[in-house]
């Protein structure tokens, strides 16, 4: 079939259908009527020879082919938005807009009060409003409601954009009298009780069953091919609080080096290397495809890439 017998609206209607998965309100949305939304979905179901979102017990659920669709046509209507919007000039030093970001505590206690000391001398104006996690649903993101996320992913849908900040190795937090300073080694290591601190990707978290043997992250599963296990006696998602704990005697904290070095100064605890071989993290910003071209988010992108790079 050509192109020239589509109607291109279509693919306009495809991209709110797939990320509302409702025909009322991707109607709404689009600020159309809702039959005519669902003689829209009629005829792209017609076009493409599949029904694309069916009803399931969970509400409208894309189907295999709908799924593999979806990046592409959110491609397609982000780079027709780019080119009939009109030229915008960014001026960071005048701006007075607000970014939301959704960021763990391990990238604010790092990489966040560096950026803001960039930003009070470039764009004092600019105000940040920061989320955790936990506040922020692959949905939102995909919908341009969320500038960046900054965390470190397991996965990402294909249709988001993504970039490294940076790689980080691992560090031991302990306090300066454990005696295990002096002989720092696998077995003294396992021997010892420890924090277990990780929040990852985006949503609301679950609890940790150890017993289940479900994964519990970099430094376990370094472990793990060793055949070794690690006593954990807290389970924390806040990197400030996982590092506040080692001034306790009794425990060891093996976290981010990044992170850990941030108590470099404290007279209490100490920082050594692990004990066995843990790979580097990445610490990444994803956003939207909405955004990709848009002149100011293409500023702060770039600033908190040099912003990565001096830290370095």
């Amino acid at each position: 079939m050509s192109i020239k017998g589509i109607d291109l609206n279509l693919l306009v209607y495809l991209d709110v259908l797939l990320r509302k998965r409702n025909v009322t309100r991707a109607a709404e949305s689009l600020g159309i009527s809702q039959p005519a939304m669902s003689n829209g979905l009629k005829r792209l179901r017609e076009l493409f020879s599949d029904p694309l979102l069916v009803r399931t017990s969970n509400g409208m659920s894309p189907t295999e082919r709908a799924q593999e669709l979806q990046p592409l046509v959110r491609e397609i209507v982000a780079s027709i938005e780019t080119a009939i919007e009109p030229d915008r000039r960014f001026d960071a030093a005048l701006t007075d807009r607000m970014f939301r970001i959704s960021i763990s505590d391990y990238g604010e206690s790092t990489l966040l009060p560096h950026l803001l000391r960039r930003l009070r001398s470039e764009a004092p104006n600019i105000t940040l409003d920061l989320l955790t996690p936990s506040d922020v649903s692959y949905q939102d993101m995909e919908g341009g409601n969320v500038d960046l996320v900054i965390n470190r992913f397991d996965d990402l849908p294909q249709s988001f954009h993504q970039r490294t900040i940076w790689r980080d190795s691992f560090s031991c937090l302990i306090n300066i009298h454990n005696r295990i300073r002096e002989d720092f080694t696998l077995n003294n290591y396992l021997e010892c009780s420890h924090v277990w601190v990780s929040k990852t990707g985006m949503g609301v978290g679950v609890g940790v069953d150890p017993s289940t043997g479900q994964h519990l992250g970099w430094v376990d599963d370094a472990l793990a091919k060793l055949g070794k296990k690690r006593r954990i006696r807290v389970f924390t998602r806040h990197y400030q609080v996982a590092m506040h704990l080692a001034e306790l005697r009794d425990l060891i904290i093996t976290l981010p080096t990044r992170a850990a070095s941030l108590m470099a100064d404290h007279p209490e605890v100490i920082l050594l290397p692990p004990p066995f071989s843990i790979p580097d993290i990445e610490l990444q910003m994803a956003w939207s495809p909405l955004l990709q071209h848009n002149p100011a988010h293409q500023w702060l992108r770039r600033l908190i890439a040099d912003v990565a790079k001096e830290m370095d």
